[in-house]
């Protein structure tokens, strides 16, 4: 195990912030990453990541690791320090008010523009040849603020991984992840692993995020050359969401780190006995057809459904209430699907998306995250 400090721009003078980063295996073999609290506010990551820490260690003063593995239990030390008022405030920045997990360096015309004249009928060949241009491209990049350097770092550390999870929760939730339709048949045993009650599938869903940075840019470049030179899927990247935020504790989260080592395991990361698949909980839905519950007016949220209740088009999901006039506001799914995430509020405002209804008819285009 080696321990690596990352120096952060300092915001002002008489503050340092450093990225702490873990590095375990044998280097130049592959590579697998693994990051925790991206969004700072949102914990039951970092808990599993502590757990990973202790068994990789173990597994691998055994000698069972065959890839290096780089673990960032704290992505995110900035957001970690935002508290107002007593409130954590670990989503955005509060300097810029920008999303830490948006607008990572696209690098897909810069690195494209290099190989171009590189690339042979070589599949293997060609991956290698992207991965040291990834690496080269961003070493290049300098930052110009605190937030940009967060980012150039993180993404430093994972531009040239085969596997990159990056470890999320939502407010009230059951487990689920976001990939591509390309990784899904190979991210398919991690659900299954890790009882995924949502997978979610989108190659762009807009605003560059952490996971989609990674595999976004071999997708394009594929688009861009696929039909003269072989480029194959360099990078797996998911983005796990472990229920919600208040769903920290050992026993949930010795349960996501074993779902985590079984899945590496699987992918011949870790040596030694394959645990079986389970069942798949649910076939994966198109992160398109993802319904928004949306409040029209404000008022007391007050719910009847749960996550992880499958609801009937035309379900109640909800009531606000206006205590003042006694309007009721009855808020319904437009379709059927399963109710994975809820707001943690209870106080909805006018415009207030506050459930998401992973149905099967596709309802949305283009920009698919939320703020």
């Amino acid at each position: 195990m080696q321990l690596v400090s990352h120096d952060l721009l300092s915001p002002v003078p008489g503050v340092t912030r450093q990225l702490h980063s873990i590095h375990f295996g044998p280097r130049g073999a592959g590579k697998v990453y693994i990051q925790a609290s991206l969004h700072a506010d949102e914990l039951p990551g970092m808990l599993v990541a502590w757990h990973l820490k202790r068994r990789l260690s173990e597994l691998e003063a055994a000698g069972r690791l065959r890839r290096e593995i780089v673990l960032v239990p704290v992505a995110n030390p900035a957001g970690l320090e935002q508290m107002v008022l007593d409130a954590p405030l670990g989503r955005f920045e509060l300097h810029s008010g920008e999303n830490f997990n948006r607008r990572f360096v696209d690098l897909s015309d810069e690195v494209g523009d290099r190989i171009e004249a590189l690339l042979t009928d070589d599949a293997e060949r060609n991956q290698v040849l992207i991965r040291q241009h990834l690496c080269e491209a961003l070493a290049e990049h300098q930052a110009q603020t605190p937030l940009q350097s967060l980012r150039l770092t993180l993404q430093r550390l994972a531009c040239d991984a085969e596997l990159v999870l990056d470890l999320h929760c939502d407010f009230e939730a059951v487990e689920h992840l976001y990939t591509t339709p390309d990784a899904w048949p190979q991210v398919e045993p991690l659900a299954r692993y890790l009882g995924a009650q949502v997978s979610l599938l989108a190659t762009d869903s807009g605003g560059q995020s952490f996971d989609e940075c990674f595999s976004l840019v071999w997708w394009q470049l594929q688009q861009r050359f696929g039909k003269r030179f072989p480029i194959p899927l360099g990078s797996l990247s998911v983005t796990l969401e472990l229920r919600g935020q208040a769903d920290v504790s050992h026993a949930l989260a010795e349960q996501d780190c074993q779902a985590i080592l079984d899945y590496l395991g699987y992918r011949d990361v870790i040596a030694g006995a394959t645990a079986a698949l389970p069942a798949l909980p649910r076939p994966a839905t198109p992160l398109a057809a993802v319904e928004l519950v949306v409040a029209a007016t404000g008022g007391l949220l007050v719910y009847l459904a749960q996550p992880g209740q499958w609801v009937e088009a035309g379900e109640v999901i909800a009531e606000v209430i206006d205590p003042l006039t006694d309007q009721v506001q009855v808020l319904r799914s437009t379709q059927a699907g399963l109710l994975y995430a809820r707001s943690v509020r209870r106080l909805a405002t006018a415009g207030m998306v506050i459930a998401h209804v992973a149905g099967e008819q596709v309802c949305r285009s283009g920009y698919l995250l939320g703020n």
